[in-house]
């Protein structure tokens, strides 16, 4: 059964995916900003579940504190889910911030991507990584986030320069400074021509920590010297600092 669902659910991946990217290629395809357009990328159309997404999700929580009846769940109904319902499952997880929900169904994803990554219409999708390490940036979890971070390198997806953006501005929000300035330095090696607006959301959640916002202000003024960065009020960035060290306090 358990083949037999992964082979429908391969089948059916295959038929959607052909029809999204007709020309095939021989070369391996690295995905960027550009190139991940809404009509490509199944993770930024609406994520509406039919009746059998709707049920499977019901299930998976209600057999989350029950793990072997939970894996028979996952190999018998999760492996016959057509990839739209499998998303918008996933993306509803994402939503309520249930963590180990959504990287169950997470990992499960990749096991089918490694079936079908030899396959010439295989396109791995930026918005599928960018989604995940949104959510586990809001939650603070940050070995969740590099097990994700990892899976995305292996894959050689890039990300454009404002999702690395939005990405760095999360993990700042959510007081992970390091975690932040740990993919800021991905974003400076990142062959995507870097852009003024990302650099400006990244000083502006980084008003907490001057020191890590004077390095990053000159990495923008030495990118584009002709713009201005305007400092915040310095009773504004006391307030914000006091703020921060009574969030970590709490």
């Amino acid at each position: 059964m358990w083949h037999q669902g992964l082979k429908l659910l391969w089948q059916a991946s295959s038929r959607m995916l052909l029809h999204s990217n007709p020309l095939k290629t021989n070369t391996r395809n690295v995905i960027t900003g550009a190139a991940s357009s809404p009509s490509l990328s199944i993770w930024r159309r609406k994520k509406e579940m039919g009746k059998e997404g709707l049920m499977v999700a019901k299930e998976l929580k209600r057999l989350q504190s029950h793990p072997l009846r939970f894996e028979r769940f996952m190999k018998t109904h999760v492996s016959r889910l057509l990839k739209s319902d499998l998303v918008a499952v996933l993306a509803e997880f994402q939503r309520q911030n249930l963590i180990p929900l959504s990287m169950k169904l997470y990992l499960y994803s990749v096991m089918l991507y490694d079936v079908v990554r030899k396959e010439t219409w295989y396109r791995p999708d930026m918005f599928f990584y960018r989604d995940m390490l949104m959510m586990l940036a809001r939650n603070k979890r940050v070995n969740e986030a590099r097990t994700v971070w990892n899976d995305l390198k292996r894959e050689e997806v890039l990300f454009d320069q404002h999702t690395f953006g939005d990405l760095i501005r999360a993990f700042l929000d959510s007081g992970l400074p390091d975690e932040a300035m740990r993919i800021y330095d991905e974003m400076r090696s990142s062959p995507d021509p870097p852009l003024s607006l990302p650099y400006r959301v990244i000083l502006k959640g980084l008003i907490p920590y001057p020191e890590l916002r004077e390095k990053v202000k000159d990495d923008f003024l030495e990118l584009f010297p002709d713009m201005i960065v305007y400092d915040p009020p310095e009773d504004l960035l006391n307030d914000d600092q006091q703020w921060r060290t009574e969030s970590d306090e709490d």
